[in-house]
């Protein structure tokens, strides 16, 4: 464990807990960028059964129009979800997180719970099992 005579001063530890605090609802956001990939997707397939639904109850135009108008869709122009996560994972998405690991590294030697780890060394009951420190992840 580092010597807390080493370790950035209060104002940096809370500073970059909120670039921390920011990344990680980025990556809740990412998580919920592929749930509206995988709806999307499980959606369009499931057209399928909807327009063979459609053409047995006699609906053959409108069985149709679906196989033809909405399955297979752009959910933007020229792009489908998983164009979507691509272009967010290599752009947004990898300068947030490339940032934040450049600030860590540079602010607190890589760690990104700092703030964190301290609450933890203030809440623990030394000597208890199952509240031992650890050394950092990071």
């Amino acid at each position: 464990m580092p010597d807390s005579s080493s370790e950035p001063d209060d104002a940096t530890v809370d500073a970059v807990g909120k670039l921390v605090a920011a990344l990680e609802t980025v990556e809740q956001a990412r998580g919920h960028l592929y749930a509206f990939h995988h709806l999307t997707g499980s959606a369009d397939f499931a057209l399928d059964e909807a327009a063979e639904a459609l053409e047995k109850a006699g609906h053959a135009e409108w069985a149709e129009r679906i196989r033809t108008e909405l399955i297979g869709l752009n959910v933007l122009p020229e792009r489908w979800t998983f164009q979507l996560i691509e272009e967010y994972d290599d752009g947004y998405y990898a300068a947030f997180r490339g940032m934040t690991r450049n600030v860590t590294d540079d602010l607190t030697g890589g760690r990104r719970h700092l703030h964190e780890e301290r609450v933890k060394r203030r809440r623990r009951t030394e000597g208890r099992p199952g509240h031992e420190m650890g050394e950092p992840s990071t």
